[in-house]
């Protein structure tokens, strides 16, 4: 029965402690201003956060608040992964991101 249920676990669930091993020894990347691609990441997520309020102001029912959203937390994660991915490159570990909790999809 566990095994049944390791199976059915999606590969990415899978993949996910691989990674943390994996990552575990390496450093952390500062995450403040003397990185460069740390304010490249925080320039994506401002960005992101004023075309939500744009999209947000123009749109005319639910689906477009809907598609609005929906395309905002695809840019957050897709900054997020570049920044990863990048201090990976470089042999840092990205141990939680910094952001303005505060902001609302709302």
């Amino acid at each position: 029965m566990l095994a049944a249920a390791a199976l059915a676990t999606p590969g990415a669930a899978l993949a996910h402690p691989i990674i943390v091993e994996r990552d575990r020894g390496l450093p952390i990347a500062p995450n403040n201003d003397s990185n460069s691609y740390w304010l490249d990441f925080k320039t994506d997520i401002s960005e992101a956060k004023r075309e939500l309020k744009s999209d947000l102001r123009r749109a005319t029912d639910d689906e477009d608040r809907r598609d609005a959203r929906e395309e905002y937390r695809s840019e957050i994660a897709d900054a997020k992964h570049d920044y990863r991915k990048e201090m990976r490159e470089r042999g840092y570990r990205v141990a939680n991101f910094r952001e303005d909790r505060r902001f609302s999809l709302r």
